[in-house]
């Protein structure tokens, strides 16, 4: 028999997401204990340039930060690719094993994704709890989750990314073999916990489904008016929740955290009698990992349906960081079906750059709007371009209506803008600009008085 694996801690038996994983409440399922600022060795494996390598980890430790977890240790190694089974290599694993064994700290986080069997054996090595960058992002989205609907897809994710880790992580209670008499613990414990957990998740879709039939409705409602839909895209904190405040006037949670809006927020803004709808949804993040794509997927449908699409980034950001975070940007956009949605860059933040790199960024995006929420600029000229759209997308109604339909001119000016009329010998000549549904209404109106 090989050498049997150490009995774990209660801490420790969180991450196998056993028995003790299952009996908490949903919301305390949490890989980080919120209630203190837990200490974090955050370890990576990875093959790219010393700019990407610096953008990467300053990324994973801004998302520690909003976990409520602070790096005190960081271990990197160049190689490659991972250690199929360590994810580090031996010689590197030893040396963080010690400096584990002295320094006591709370959490082990790796910079990348970790297979199930990867997880188990540094777990096993270092005798801590182990997390990879998948599981810290689910921590936020539990954290930040406020409506019904936000946290039965944030759970569905959770339960996604356990059920495809089960096997790894109980393969150390397995026997091998099969058949009578070779049915071990752990491999009755894996199906129990497969079974339960599939269960819970058709239980969240179910509910899910029925979350989503009034948001659903409400969406419908808002494409048959043809009212211009905008959706605000970007990658997360780049201000798309301040810009969403500024432009229309809500109340969405701002705050200097990753993930901190989740759930879609839709409110407009009119002028002149042209109305805008804007949708504020959860930002983006390179490989935002696929199962909260999928969970949240019903919720970015905003971003899919609209008539455009506000790509919002941090314009204080350099070169190499806003260009990446564009990237994992449009390939989101990719991911939901919203590529061939039209795009519009907003360039936000622009407070915190100088004259001379406000000029320089201007001439790089020449096509950009820049904005800042917090001192008001370039609001004007978005709100405008905003306006430019929806009065495009309306129908230019000419109609020879009789005199004796008053109703008529009168539905063309209740609803219509830039309206002129002449008089003719038979009736009034009228021309307006009218949005699409209610054009279609009123050439309707006036085709049955003619009949």
């Amino acid at each position: 028999m090989g050498k049997q694996s150490a009995p774990l801690d209660g801490d420790l038996q969180r991450t196998y997401r056993g028995r003790a994983w299952r009996d908490e409440e949903p919301n305390r399922r949490l890989l980080l204990d919120t209630n203190v600022e837990e200490k974090a060795v955050l370890i990576a494996s990875l093959n790219c340039s010393a700019v990407e390598e610096a953008d990467r980890l300053t990324e994973m430790g801004e998302l520690l930060r909003t976990a409520g977890a602070t790096v005190v240790h960081r271990v990197v190694q160049h190689r490659e690719r991972p250690d199929p089974r360590l994810y580090l290599g031996k010689g590197r694993l030893e040396e963080l094993s010690e400096w584990v064994k002295e320094h006591k700290p709370n959490v082990v986080v790796a910079e990348g994704d970790l297979a199930a069997g990867q997880q188990r054996h540094l777990e096993d090595k270092l005798n801590t709890r182990v997390v990879d960058r998948t599981g810290i992002i689910l921590d936020i989205f539990a954290l930040h989750a406020k409506s019904a609907e936000g946290k039965l897809q944030v759970e569905l994710a959770q339960m996604e990314y356990s059920y495809s880790r089960q096997e790894g992580l109980w393969q150390h209670l397995e026997r091998l073999g099969g058949g009578v008499g070779t049915r071990g613990p752990g491999e009755s414990q894996l199906e129990s916990d497969r079974r339960m957990i599939r269960e819970r998740m058709g239980v969240l879709r179910k509910r899910l489904q029925e979350a989503a039939k009034s948001r659903d409705t409400m969406r419908e409602e808002r494409m048959a008016s043809a009212v211009t839909r905008v959706a605000l895209a970007g990658y997360t904190n780049a201000g798309k929740s301040s810009l969403m405040n500024a432009l229309t006037g809500a109340e969405v949670d701002v705050n200097d955290a990753l993930f901190e809006t989740l759930d879609a927020t839709t409110r407009a803004f009119s002028q002149d009698g042209v109305k805008v709808l804007v949708s504020d949804t959860v930002g983006f993040i390179r490989h935002l990992p696929h199962q909260l794509v999928e969970s949240f997927r019903s919720t970015l449908d905003e971003v899919r349906d609209a008539h455009l699409i506000l790509h919002v980034a941090d314009a204080s950001e350099d070169d190499d960081g806003r260009e990446a975070r564009a990237k994992a940007v449009v390939e989101v956009l990719d991911e939901i079906g919203a590529g061939e949605v039209p795009h519009l860059h907003v360039m936000n933040k622009c407070d915190l750059l100088d004259i001379e790199d406000l000029d320089a960024l201007r001439r790089q995006y020449p096509t950009a709007i820049f904005t800042s929420a917090i001192s008001g600029e370039g609001l004007d000229e978005l709100r405008d371009r905003l306006l430019a759209t929806a009065r495009a997308r309306w129908d230019r109604v000419v109609l020879e209506v009789p005199y004796s339909r008053g109703d008529v001119i009168s539905a063309i000016y209740s609803a219509g803008r830039e309206v002129t009329q002449e008089a003719g010998p038979e009736g009034t000549l009228i021309r307006a600009l009218m949005p699409p549904v209610d054009a279609a209404r009123v050439r309707a109106l006036a085709a049955r008085e003619r009949q």
